[in-house]
């Protein structure tokens, strides 16, 4: 019933005020004389009534203390009311020495405003307070709320708390705040106790929880990990808090506080990077950004807008895509030099009016295709964007003097097993061999790069290649697709169940690509450390967990089959490489068989040729012939490896 009761109008606090104004000043007469009103003079204190009560209503109109809603005071509404009493009792003094300046008793003695202003305040806090939790102890006699721990006793878990105590829709009780700070343990906030975080399992339990809210970003990702294995093992729904900066207007509400995504629990420790040494060598730079509208160019681009370049130039064939990150760009970055450009890495006419028009002194090459089964239907399309577009760009480079080329590879890219892999291998190689021919001025080109030497073009180019695997959230990645078919109601589908995968960030990710593209002087090919590869069937029932549902109950797993091309276990390195430390220790350099450049570009001219020509088969002939470690696996081209045995 009393949830139901509307917010009362202003003027009704208004008047409230005034009243507890009245009965403060009565109470301080009374109190200076002893509770013995035989000696009060009732027209001394009916004519210092109507004053204060013209004085606090000239005062309450403007400080607006009946602005706030009772049942919601908080400290702010506090001051505010301290604020006014100062005021009213500092005016009336001020009327007292008016008028004895003109030799007249003043209207009231120091004494009676003193103890006035104390009682006004004591009695105007202590009846909203007391409305305050009144309303708090109704909301929580429901029989049905839920009760919640919040994990964390900062400022970010009494935000948590006081979300919930504003809103009277929100049916939560909360229990107990936990913390990993044993100094903090048996304190209060707001009237709830802090108990260890140690002993997690047991309040679980002991108080029947339901809910725990993540309200700390400082709790490590191995430790988040094993609480919510407890709280999934208990039944007990799994909240997180977004960051500060993303709260409304800086107030955190109640819908952005929701179930905790995946993605929180395979996050690592955040990447330091270099910002100083990226800063120095892509200050007032023009960049350019291949496939810049994709998961991970769009994020380069968001990172390289931290830095103080010159000109950033977005490349894409994609035209709403490209059209949806400049826009981002444009609310995001308003002072920020960036240009879109629509256009086709494969199309060497468009690329290199893109070269002649901007001159890019840098260049992040994101544009591929990355889908395995699709390319493992595909094949000539990969070779055409992955190999030609590739060498394209990577030619362009050169020919207009670009002074680092970054390429974006995949661990798909190592043993590879399906088309896609294999034609990111073949990028890798011309650019390693393009990279080696150019420091040791020994090239020959037989099809695309004579040019060079016509236009005296000095090759100061530096090609670098970064090599990881999957990013968390990408288009088409496992996760997402796993979030779709649970809000559909399953089944879930898992290729295989053993099937592992290493994950990383976008974020993460690109500011390695980052910070590799700095470090590095020509020729390496950069390993990303992954962390630990996960099991993606473990992967699949941890988020039915999540959304509040069984596994193989509520939404059935289905195993699917291997896809074409797809392998068990990804890997960063051939088993004939093996890498080299760096000074970061989150990235690593791969030690890789060298090529010839001019033997490795007369054998990708003839497999652009097939490619062209649309002739699937001989394009992963050709690849087989070029990649020695390319295996098909479940996959139509296994006979062609057959063949090779026989």
């Amino acid at each position: 019933m009393f949830n139901k009761i509307n917010i009362v109008p202003r003027w009704i606090i208004f008047l409230l005020d005034l009243g507890v104004c009245f009965i403060s000043l009565t109470v301080a007469y009374l109190l200076k004389y002893n509770f013995d009103l035989s000696g009060l003079d009732m027209v001394e204190f009916s004519r210092n009534v109507i004053v204060l009560c013209l004085i606090n209503i000239l005062v309450f109109f403007n400080v607006k203390t009946y602005a706030g809603i009772i049942r919601y005071t908080s400290a702010q509404d506090t001051f505010r009311i301290l604020f006014a009493v100062l005021i009213t009792n500092g005016l009336f003094f001020f009327v007292n020495l008016g008028v004895v300046a003109f030799n007249q008793s003043p209207y009231i003695s120091n004494s009676i405003l003193v103890v006035n202003g104390l009682t006004s305040f004591l009695l105007l806090i202590t009846y909203r307070v007391m409305i305050k939790y009144f309303f708090l102890y109704i909301k929580n006699l429901n029989l049905d709320r839920r009760k919640v721990i919040i994990y964390g006793a900062g400022e970010a878990g009494l935000a948590t708390k006081r979300t919930f105590d504003h809103d009277g829709k929100i049916n939560k009780h909360i229990v107990a705040f936990v913390d990993d700070d044993e100094r903090k343990v048996g304190k209060t906030i707001d009237g709830v106790k802090i108990l260890s975080a140690a002993k997690l399992e047991h309040l679980i339990k002991e108080h029947e929880i339901d809910e725990i809210i993540f309200a700390s970003y400082t709790i490590p990702v191995e430790r988040k990990n094993d609480i919510v294995d407890v709280c999934l093992e208990n039944e007990v729904a799994v909240l997180n808090i977004p960051p500060a900066d993303v709260w409304e207007n800086g107030q955190l509400q109640t819908a952005q506080i929701q179930n905790i995504n995946i993605e929180d629990l395979l996050n690592r420790k955040s990447i330091q990077i270099d910002i100083d040494g990226i800063q120095n060598q892509l200050k007032d730079k023009r960049i350019l950004i291949t496939g810049a509208a994709g998961s991970i160019g769009s994020e380069v681009v968001r990172q390289l807008m931290k830095f103080e370049t010159g000109l950033i130039i977005l490349c894409d064939q994609s035209e709403t895509a490209l059209h949806n990150i400049y826009l981002e760009l444009e609310e995001t970055h308003k002072n920020t030099n960036f240009h879109a450009f629509v256009g086709d890495v494969r199309d060497e006419k468009r690329m290199n009016y893109l070269f002649e028009t901007f001159k890019p002194h840098y260049v992040y090459h994101a544009a591929a295709y990355k889908h395995v089964p699709l390319m493992e239907d595909n094949p000539a399309e990969a070779i055409k964007t992955n190999v030609l577009g590739t060498k394209t760009i990577a030619d362009m480079a050169v020919k207009h003097g670009v002074q680092k080329f970054v390429m974006i590879s995949t661990d798909k890219a190592v043993n590879p097993t399906n088309v896609m892999g294999a034609s990111k291998r073949i990028a890798e190689i011309y650019v390693q061999s393009l990279n080696n021919s150019l420091s040791t001025n020994n090239f020959v080109f037989s099809n695309g790069l004579s040019y060079i030497n016509e236009l005296n073009v000095k090759p100061i180019t530096k090609f670098i290649t970064t090599r990881f695997g999957n990013v968390l959230g990408s288009n088409g990645s496992v996760i997402p697709r796993f979030k779709q078919q649970i809000e559909k109601g399953g089944p879930v589908t898992v290729t295989h169940p053993e099937i592992t995968r290493y994950f990383m960030t976008i974020p993460e990710a690109c500011r390695l690509v980052l910070e590799a593209g700095c470090m590095g002087k020509g020729g390496e090919i950069f390993i990303f450390d992954m962390g630990k590869s996960v099991k993606i069937v473990e992967l699949a029932k941890k988020m039915i967990r999540l959304a509040g549902l069984v596994p193989n109950q509520d939404i059935k797993i289905q195993y699917s089959g291997l896809r074409p091309g797809e392998k068990l276990f990804e890997e960063l390195l051939n088993d004939n490489e093996n890498t080299m430390p760096t000074h970061h220790e989150k990235i690593m350099i791969g030690k890789v068989r060298e090529y010839v450049f001019s033997e490795i570009e007369e054998q990708i001219y003839t497999l652009v040729k097939h490619a062209k020509q649309n002739d699937d088969r001989q394009v992963v002939v050709a690849m087989k012939a070029l990649v020695k470690e390319y295996k098909s696996k479940n996959s139509i081209f296994e006979e062609l490896d057959e063949a090779h045995k026989d």
